[in-house]
């Protein structure tokens, strides 16, 4: 997996997200033999409430608050359709491709044809759409740099606050997290930082 896309998703487990990534979309060719249009950087979802781990229980725990810079809903299921750049905040051309949209959203649900096109129209115009399951949809780009042009459509969150919050979250719940062996990457990596900044075996 790349670092960058690993960070990432340790980002939105943090949130309460359930991902997949690399998110292969197929397409169908006249041979009916199928091929990979592209490949969605991370697909994320999230249930109300999600992210929060009570102290009280059995198996203990962290409770960490959502980032807010995130914004998720505490209201609705969020789902995110994610780019990951090492550089600027651009969406690919294929995320504004009707066709890889469709795709994307059918895999949350079956809809009328009519609502998929209004839903794709919504996603390329403001980069949210809301589903008439009650399902909240936006497109994201987690990057290094801001994007190239003012006022993108959609949302956009650096790697630089990506790593400042995820540090942040093991700082103030260090003495339970620091005992994790975890074989997440990135937050491995992050456990592993912390721990010889702070001279601790």
């Amino acid at each position: 997996m790349d670092t960058a896309v690993a960070l990432v998703q340790t980002y939105l487990y943090a949130n309460g997200y359930f991902t997949v990534t690399e998110y292969p979309i197929l397409e169908q060719m006249d041979t009916r033999h199928p091929r990979t249009l592209t490949d969605v950087d991370v697909l994320a979802v999230r249930f109300p409430g999600a992210g929060s781990i009570s102290l009280d229980g059995d198996t203990g725990g962290v409770e960490v608050a959502p980032d807010p810079l995130l914004s998720p809903s505490e209201g609705k299921i969020d789902v995110i359709i994610g780019e990951v750049k090492e550089g600027a905040a651009e969406l690919n051309r294929s995320a504004l491709d009707p066709a890889v949209l469709r795709a994307v959203i059918g895999r949350v649900g079956k809809i009328k044809p009519e609502i998929a096109d209004t839903i794709i129209r919504d996603l390329i115009d403001t980069g949210s759409a809301l589903h008439p399951a009650g399902i909240r949809l936006r497109q994201m780009v987690f990057a290094s740099k801001p994007p190239l042009r003012p006022n993108p459509s959609y949302e956009w969150v650096s790697h630089g606050h990506i790593t400042r919050w995820l540090t942040e979250q093991l700082r103030d719940n260090w003495d339970v997290v620091k005992s994790i062996q975890s074989k997440d990457p990135a937050l491995g990596f992050l456990l592993l930082h912390e721990k010889a900044l702070r001279g601790e075996e």
